[in-house]
Parts: C-alpha cells; structure tokens; sequence
C-alpha cells in the first residue's frame, strides 16, 4: 500500500508512477521516493543481480557548466572548464578525454568530503567548454552554490534536476538498452554520451551505484513517463526502491556520503585514493592537501574497512571492539547482504586493526558478535570496460 507523502517533501517527475506500482513511499533527502515495491527489497536486491533493475535516482543533483564565452577551440575551452572545478576537487578534470567520467571528491579546506560526485566531458563535438556534473541529493543545494559561485562571471551552471535520472543495473541491463538506444550499449564503464530517442536526447552514462553493468539516463520530464513505461515493458526489468540500492552498493563496498563518508573523513581514511587524481598530489593544489598528502605518506589515524559480520547486522553507529572488549571504532553502514546470505557492515577502525583476516567483534543492542575484517568488494564488481580507441 503506498503511503502518502508528507506536504513538505518534494515529488519526482514520475511520483505517480510508483505510487501505481505500489512503492511504498518514504522522506529521502527531501524527497518522497519509493523505499520498495510488493515484492520486498531482498526480491528485488536479487533480481537486479540476476536480471535488470530500474532505480529512480531524480533526486540527485545532474547539472550542465557551461563557459560563458567559448573560443571555439576545445581543448583550450575544456582546459577553461576544467580550472574553474579544480580548485574545489581532486580530481584531474583538464586530463578528461572526450565521453569520459570520473568520480571525484568535493573537499573542504580541512581536507574532508562535502561530496562525492561525477564530472564528465562531453563527446559530442561543439560541446567543448562544458562538463556534465552530476552531485548527491542530500548536499546538492551546498554543492550548486559552490559551482556556481566559482563559476560566477565565467561559466553558468544549468541545473536539470527537474529531469527525471534512471539507473538501470544488472547483468542484463545491456540488452535491455540494446533494444532501445542500441547505439549507447557501445559505451565503456565511466564514459557517457546523448543519444536521439523519439523526439528527444537522452544523456547515458555507462555507470551505477549497485557495483553491476549498468546505465545512468537523464530524461526530459516531458518523456520520462513514456520512457518509463518502455524500460518496464521488457520482461526483464522491475522497479527497485531505495532499500535494495543500498543493499546492493553496500554488498559492493561502496561508501555513502552522510553516512561513510562526510565533512571530517578524508579521502585517504575512506579508502578512495584512486579519486586523488597523480597531476594533483604532484601539484598539491585541491583544498586540505597538506593533510591528505600526509595520511598518504602514512600519518592516519583510521581507515575504512570491510566486516563480515556473525549474527545479527550491526547498523551505523554500532561500536567496533578488539578481542578483549575495548572499543575501536564505528560501523557506518551496514545490514543483511542477500547474495552472500550474512551479515556485512562498513565502519572505520585504526590502521593497526584494519589487516585483513583481523578478528574483531560488533556491539549489536548490548551483545558482542564476532566479526572479521575483509577486502571489499564484498561482492565482486561486475563493470564492462572497453579497449580504449
């Protein structure tokens, strides 16, 4: 039974879609989204690993920069672009190549995560001077206001976040595509590109948070509903809601922003140095670098780590102890993992204690459970990669 959404929260594009569908709707970062369909979120967990899933994601922050003034030369307008995001982030926009995206980290001065977000170049040629950002939805007010003000006098930031944002996962996500935008299957992991559907241009990034092939589309509102309706019409695909999303990207080890990751964490402590792009560490030029190049230099006081967990899941906030009681850390995220049938959780703990194979244990309502720290993924990551041209 679909529950009606408070007055104060905002709807997406395709609300009604899911209230018809029987998505039982919950406040997420503002919004009212489905949580799940009839079929519960372990049904649905499992039929994206095996299937297709499709997420509802308009709740995040897409958004086009664009240079004010172009000189009509792309590399030198992309070089234009691409300095006015640096400064707030470490990773290296200038050395994007066309259709390219990258996961990258908007800090603060201190060397903690604002945000995480992805920031793509177009491929298309005439669009040089311009990158696809797309941020998360519970800071994306914050995050637009700082691209905006960087931007100011160079470049306007053209927010489309009244657009609906689709993500289809799974292992069968691609052929599902293929027989609709046969032409955005070609696309390697982490690179985009606008395809013509109907009478409109769909923008697909080869992407997802759910650690399986997939896709992420940007749609006009006008066609949301009918592009909805076509992606559902295949046998394939089922609506997912948000508790599977988050079951799935934990069973990937992916940290969350509000949770794993946030204003004091680092990007060293939370395990995402491949996002400190080697231009910038030479340079030290992203904000709170002196800090981050030390932790990498190994002055760290906790890192993030993998814990599987006997017994019951230990939710956020759940102490982490060493073999004799005391206390040595946090769990940030964690729950019931459906593929591997146990208990998983993410937290963070001393470097000391963050070996893998490291017995720990979990403080779950007043009762220490054994838990061991492992190598994430939890469950490997199935991304297609393509040779590069």
């Amino acid at each position: 039974m679909a529950e009606a959404a408070p007055d104060d929260l905002k709807t997406v594009v395709l609300n009604d879609k899911h209230v018809a569908l029987g998505g039982r709707m919950v406040p997420f970062s503002g919004y009212s989204l489905p949580v799940q369909y009839p079929t519960g979120i372990i049904a649905e967990h499992k039929w994206t690993r095996e299937h297709a899933g499709l997420f509802d994601v308009s709740h995040m922050g897409p958004s086009f920069l664009v240079l004010d003034n172009k000189s009509g030369d792309g590399e030198a307008d992309h070089a234009a672009i691409g300095a006015i995001v640096e400064p707030l982030i470490c990773g290296d926009i200038r050395g994007l190549k066309p259709g390219q995206v990258r996961y990258t980290l908007l800090l603060n001065e201190q060397g903690g995560i604002h945000d995480d977000l992805m920031v793509a170049r177009p491929a298309a040629d005439g669009w040089g001077g311009a990158l696809y950002i797309v941020v998360n939805a519970g800071t994306k007010e914050a995050d637009f206001q700082r691209l905006a003000a960087a931007a100011a006098g160079k470049a306007t930031l053209n927010r489309s976040d009244h657009c609906a944002l689709l993500a289809l996962q799974g292992p069968e996500a691609a052929a599902v595509l293929d027989a609709i935008v046969p032409e955005a299957v070609e696309l390697g992991f982490m690179h985009y590109a606008s395809f013509d559907w109907r009478d409109t241009k769909l923008v697909i990034a080869r992407s997802g948070y759910t650690g399986e092939d997939g896709f992420e589309i940007l749609v006009d509102p006008e066609h949301a509903s009918s592009f909805w309706d076509t992606l559902l019409a295949d046998a394939r695909v089922k609506p997912i809601g948000l508790g599977a999303r988050d079951s799935l990207r934990l069973e990937a080890g992916l940290p969350l922003h509000g949770h794993d990751l946030d204003e004091t964490v680092s990007p060293v402590e939370a395990g995402l140095n491949f996002a400190i792009s080697k231009r910038r560490r030479e340079a030290a030029d992203f904000p709170g670098a002196r800090r981050i190049l030390a932790e990498l230099d190994g002055v760290l006081e906790r890192v993030r780590v993998g814990l599987l967990v006997d017994g019951a899941p230990a939710r956020e906030g759940a102490p982490i102890l060493d073999q004799h009681g005391a206390e040595i850390g946090r769990v940030t995220s964690g729950g019931f993992a459906p593929t591997l049938n146990r208990a998983i959780a993410i937290g963070f703990v001393s470097p000391a204690y963050a070996t893998p194979g490291t017995r720990l244990q979990v403080l779950v309502r007043g009762r220490a459970q054994p838990a061991e720290v492992v190598t994430t993924p939890f469950v490997p990551h199935r991304y297609v990669r393509k040779a590069s041209k």
